[in-house]
């Protein structure tokens, strides 16, 4: 049974009890039987409504909250973006791509979706430390766009951040849509149900040490997703 007839299903079975009819046996109900009682009635009314406007190809604005949807920028607010003559951080830039857009209840444009990119493009890589960390590097090709490490302090001493200079600031700019086209797909594949070959792929790069940032970056998932999956699994996977 496919998943949109077992929403049918329910929706029928939820309309025959808001009818006061035994979905099993299409023979009412008694009269004092709880799904008579006419607050119960109207829940099941409304939820089977629900189910029949799923199933048409509708989404519920109630449900439409729960999802996580995908960072959206126009032509016009890309232009706001304000560039910064001395190297920023990543989270900086995604900072300013949110004051952009600069409108009420949009959605924010998550830093790691911009370093999940650049690491695919080749410009960044990541270092695995003998502690287990992961760190974010330039590559070559990112050091001669622009990126750079820079030292600071903090309260707890000094520490290394990669940083962007209006050269690399630009850059990503201008290929914001390719970020965000990534990014939706991690999105879209972050509501799939995880196949068999993924399983066994995952089972196989937990095997062989593969960190959770590399087999994120192979299956086009978020590594929230792919924790939460060997987790799942009995899988133990590198930092």
């Amino acid at each position: 049974m496919t998943e949109l007839e077992m929403i049918n299903r329910a929706k029928t079975y939820i309309y025959k009890l808001a009818n006061g009819v035994n979905p099993l046996t299409d023979e009412p109900v008694s009269e004092n039987d709880i799904v008579n009682n006419v607050r119960i009635s109207r829940c099941f009314f409304y939820i089977s409504d629900l189910l029949r406007r799923f199933a048409e190809g509708g989404f519920p604005e109630a449900a439409k909250k729960g999802k996580k949807q995908p960072f959206i920028i126009t032509e016009e607010q890309r232009k706001r973006f304000e560039f910064s003559e001395t190297p920023i951080s990543v989270s900086e830039i995604a900072r300013r791509f949110n004051a952009a857009v600069n409108t009420e209840g949009a959605v924010q444009m998550r830093y790691s979706g911009i370093t999940f990119w650049l690491i695919e493009s080749g410009l960044l890589s990541v270092d695995r430390r003998e502690d287990g960390r992961e760190v974010k590097l330039p590559t070559a090709a990112g050091m001669e766009l622009g990126i750079s490490q820079e030292v600071r302090s903090g309260a707890n001493g000094s520490y290394t951040v990669v940083v962007y200079n209006e050269n690399a600031q630009r850059y990503i700019v201008d290929n914001i849509d390719a970020i965000l086209e990534a990014e939706k797909l991690r999105f879209k594949m972050q509501g799939m149900p995880w196949s068999q070959a993924e399983d066994e792929f995952l089972e196989e790069q937990a095997a062989r040490g593969i960190p959770v940032y590399d087999i994120a970056l192979a299956l086009k998932r978020n590594i929230s997703s792919v924790r939460a999956r060997t987790k799942k699994l009995g899988l133990v996977v590198s930092k």
